[in-house]
């Protein structure tokens, strides 16, 4: 969950609101208006003024800032919504951002908006460039969904052009360097260009925003311009915009960002963004823009989750003090969400926001009226006796994580480009190091294997966990299942080894099996095998190859055993 760094001082004034006078917050106080927000004071100081505060809900991006938890503490003091007048489709805009044909296949969409008349302080800043690296860290997906950039609005001269650009043909002086360079040496150079590079270097066209005068922005989403795009304390007129790869994220953010100047005094003006292709939105649109929706909720459904009859006109009154803009007809509520949030998904969402409001001490509990006890399933019972009987061998119980690398579980394995490479990948992935659900737990145990060279042999680990292994039949394209995974691994380790042990373990489990001849390549060719029990595979055992060791670094014979506990339920 996020965690930000406000000023004390510029948290009050911002509640207070532009040209009011900020009184001082008691800390108790500060604490129960943090319930609003789901947020939590993990410190102050005191000489500083710093306030830390963690933030527990991720689906909330507008309250990562001083000016959103601001911004939700006012609106519940004055009781409705605070109005945003440039979310006006009429209003005028200040340019135009062009563009260019063939984004749509590297990052399509943008938008933008000019702030005037809030003198940047420096308390400011440090809240806008906190807040421009929550959302693309976290809201943006390491800026892979969504990435801002901060400018100064006077050099700048419309229409803005968002191109395509071949890596060697524009220089610009890059945020944090005084030398020019091209967007190809920029991402070989410069940190954010190696840090982020991956997004869109693998293209043979790269994004740049320049402005009429053909003087470069930046080049989302690495890096801005210094001579445009370096805001300092003093600076009066900027220019915002995001780009990305998903529209209403795009446009969301850049609303969280035009609402959050707004609150500091500034005047947002919109920016038309033309589009060579058709969107949601259309092929023109005014930035920022309200893309909300309003839903109808059965108030039943609000009153039933609540176990409370509030009555439509309490229920109303608690989503206006929250910001909503609430309408209710007969047993029904129509409701729409400030345009600086878009997490409405189900009744559960407005169900929780009038409890928040309402605060949740107003609702009475009510202990359960059923007793009932619990138990553990077949399936846990037969992984306890499993885990139980290889204790007893003298093997040693590890726990991992089901999430790794496809160079984990498939390259070291000597899997790639056979069916047994086949695994569940993440989208949209965050690190490559949880890249993909395991299909086997043998490379998780010769990872500990691996750290363990040094401890005295022989090494007998093993884990009862869960896998995900494709399947196309089941309607989700994978199956989870329980697997027993053990190794061994000493310098006389062999196939008999971990076979007698898995005999003794079937012996005990009571389930009759027999072995087949196997060739997989993680095993030595004639020293693996296929357990199979009433004409079913349950799963394999052999020799680890030597390449596979070599791979992991392991300098001794080891051995394997894979088994699915499912299975053995399904032959009792």
């Amino acid at each position: 969950m996020p965690t930000i760094a406000v000023q004390r001082e510029d948290l009050e004034a911002l509640i207070a609101g532009p040209g009011e006078t900020a009184d001082r917050i008691p800390p108790d106080q500060l604490e129960d208006w943090l319930m609003l927000v789901k947020g939590e004071l993990k410190g102050h100081n005191p000489e500083t003024g710093e306030l830390r505060i963690e933030l527990q809900d991720s689906n909330r991006p507008d309250l990562w800032c001083c000016e959103g938890i601001a911004r939700q503490i006012r609106i519940k003091q004055r009781g409705a919504a605070i109005p945003y007048s440039f979310f006006d489709k009429q209003k005028p805009v200040i340019g135009k951002l062009l563009v260019a044909p063939g984004m749509e296949k590297i990052r399509p969409y943008v938008a933008a908006c000019a702030a005037v008349g809030y003198r940047v302080t420096a308390t400011g800043l440090t809240q806008l460039i906190q807040t421009q690296e929550k959302l693309a860290d976290i809201f943006g997906r390491k800026r892979r969904t969504v990435s801002i950039g901060l400018y100064r609005l006077a050099p700048i001269r419309f229409p803005v052009s968002y191109d395509l650009v071949k890596p060697d043909d524009v220089k610009f002086t890059p945020l944090g360097m005084e030398t020019l360079l091209t967007l190809r040496e920029i991402l070989m150079v410069h940190p954010k260009g190696v840090e982020y590079g991956a997004i869109v270097g693998s293209h043979d066209r790269l994004p740049v925003l320049r402005d009429a005068k053909g003087q470069v922005l930046s080049f989302p989403p690495i890096i801005n311009s210094r001579e445009v795009g370096e805001v300092q304390v003093g600076d009066h007129e900027l220019f915002v915009e995001v780009t990305g790869t998903d529209l209403p994220m795009v446009a969301l953010a850049l609303n969280i960002f035009a609402a959050n100047l707004a609150d500091r005094g500034a005047v947002i003006t919109p920016v038309e963004i033309q589009s060579p292709v058709k969107t949601t939105f259309g092929r023109r649109w005014n930035t920022p823009i309200d893309f909300g929706k309003p839903r109808s909720i059965p108030l039943k459904a609000i009153e039933s989750a609540l176990g409370e009859a509030l009555g439509g006109q309490e229920v109303a009154a608690a989503l206006k003090s929250y910001g909503y803009e609430v309408k209710s007809v007969g047993k029904k509520l129509t409701v729409q969400l400030p345009p600086y949030r878009n997490d409405l998904l189900q009744t559960v969402d407005v169900v929780e926001d009038v409890a928040i409001s309402q605060g949740y001490a107003r609702f009475a509990p009510v202990m359960p009226s059923q007793f009932t006890v619990g138990g553990l399933s077949r399936l846990e019972q037969m992984a306890d006796r499993v885990r139980h009987l290889m204790v007893g061998m003298e093997f040693q119980e590890i726990i991992s994580n089901i999430m790794g690398s496809h160079q984990d579980f498939c390259t070291r394995m000597r899997l790639d480009g056979t069916e047994w490479a086949n695994v569940v990948e993440v989208d949209n992935v965050m690190s490559l190091s949880y890249s993909c659900l395991r299909q086997w737990i043998t490379p998780s145990l010769l990872q500990v294997e691996t750290n363990s060279s040094r401890a005295f042999y022989p090494h007998r680990l093993f884990e009862v966990g869960e896998v995900a292994v494709p399947d196309k039949v089941v309607d989700v394209g994978s199956r989870t299942v329980t697997m027993l995974g053990a190794v061994i691994a000493h310098a006389e380790a062999n196939f008999s080894e971990i076979h007698s042990c898995l005999d003794l373990l079937l012996y005990y489990l009571d389930r009759p099996f027999a072995l087949e001849p196997l060739v997989h390549p993680s095993f030595l060719d004639g020293r693996a095998g296929r357990i199979v029990c009433n004409g079913r595979t349950m799963g394999l055992l052999g020799e680890v190859h030597p390449a596979v060791l070599d791979h992991w670094q392991i300098g001794v014979p080891t051995v394997a055993l894979e088994l699915e506990i499912d299975r053995l339920l399904d032959e009792a």
